[in-house]
């Protein structure tokens, strides 16, 4: 989701860290909504403060489940997302360093 508070997710990340819980962290770069960069440095801030980080994939966005919304007669919120292309992935892998499992189309 975007537009609306992670304090959530952030609260639930910092508790598996606690309980030291390893943990894999999957980004979806929407282009235009998730693929900021100072969004990206200020999840890599947060990221570098948890000790149960195994691995990190930045995945460029894809509308395969598009049909799901469809199917359930739903408007899809993405329609007028354009895809991520590699470049830009990359791009953004760049700015994550070594810590980057994934960024591939």
């Amino acid at each position: 989701m975007y537009g609306v508070s992670n304090e959530l997710e952030l609260d639930f990340a910092r508790y598996l860290n606690e309980i030291n819980k390893p943990v894999w962290i999957r980004q979806v770069l929407v282009p235009g909504i998730t693929d900021h960069e100072e969004d990206l440095i200020k999840l890599k801030e947060f990221l570098s403060t948890l000790k149960n980080v195994e691995k990190i994939e930045l995945l460029p966005y894809h509308d395969l489940g598009k049909f799901k919304w469809e199917n359930l007669n739903l408007s899809y919120p993405l329609e007028r997302s354009s895809f991520s292309n590699s470049r830009r992935c990359g791009k953004n892998k760049k700015n994550f360093g070594n810590s980057i499992e994934n960024c591939t189309k």
